[in-house]
């Protein structure tokens, strides 16, 4: 028997739907396998410089060449004293970067002068529940600020940018949501009489202050890699359309030859 017009019209559209759903589910699948290639990569870089020695910080002169996808976790050392400037803290439930780190508390965050001059923003560490404490935070900065210079081991890290659901910065309590430096620099005049700011800041890994707060400590890469489970839904869900559109075809034919 052959199939009226509005038959062979439907089997086509549904057809080419199916066809449509199947690119569309494979492409996503394919585009997964390509991210978790990439994702290896990017675990495996910051890993060799996690591990590696640290190296003197980079001059003045070759800071604007620095980047984060080159250059994000890097160790490096270098001799600093604290200026005498206000701290500022950056309120945290916890961190990506650090096993040893977890519930709320804020990341100490002070400037320190170079020989020459130049401002660089240091992560001095974790304060456990300082819970937006001013008062706490002012008694744990206090005794790093010894005017003396200090040899600094840490990693290099860039600014964050902050999401439409991140709060506001409160500059009366030299309160921060995200790690931006440079926001903090230009509220705070940490680089005022011309002193040229760091385009990054260190995070700290050593050394330790006696009373071990603020806590800094090494770093570990603790990046997610789901692209594989992700891959294969994709490729699931495609194989699931063409079966689905295999059934349907089959039965109308039964139906149409009955």
């Amino acid at each position: 028997m052959t199939a009226p017009s509005s038959y062979r019209r439907g089997a086509a559209g549904f057809g080419i739907f199916t066809l449509i759903l199947v690119v569309v589910f494979t492409s996503l699948g394919i585009w997964q396998l390509q991210r978790r290639v990439a994702k290896h990569a990017l675990i495996a870089a910051l890993n060799e410089r996690l591990a590696a020695a640290p190296e003197a910080l980079p001059q003045p002169s070759q800071w604007a060449a620095l980047r984060p996808v080159s250059d994000e976790f890097r160790r490096v050392t270098v001799t600093a004293t604290y200026a005498k400037l206000p701290d500022a803290m950056v309120f945290s439930s916890g961190s990506a970067v650090r096993d040893d780190i977890s519930g709320p508390g804020t990341w100490a965050f002070l400037p320190a002068r170079l020989p020459d001059g130049e401002i660089v923003v240091v992560n001095a560490g974790f304060v456990q529940n300082t819970m937006q404490d001013r008062a706490q935070q002012d008694r744990v900065a206090a005794p790093l600020i010894t005017g003396e210079p200090v040899k600094l081991t840490g990693y290099l890290r860039f600014p964050e940018s902050a999401g439409s659901l991140t709060p506001k910065e409160d500059p009366a309590k030299r309160l921060w949501f995200v790690r931006n430096h440079l926001a903090m620099a230009s509220a705070l005049g940490w680089g005022e009489g011309g002193k040229t700011v760091a385009p990054f800041y260190i995070d700290l890994e050593s050394p330790v202050p006696d009373s071990g707060i603020p806590k800094p400590g090494p770093l570990k890469v603790n990046l997610k890699d789901d692209h594989m489970q992700y891959a294969i839904t994709w490729f699931t869900l495609a194989v699931a359309v063409l079966i689905v559109f295999a059934l349907w075809f089959r039965g109308q034919r039964r139906i149409r030859s009955e």
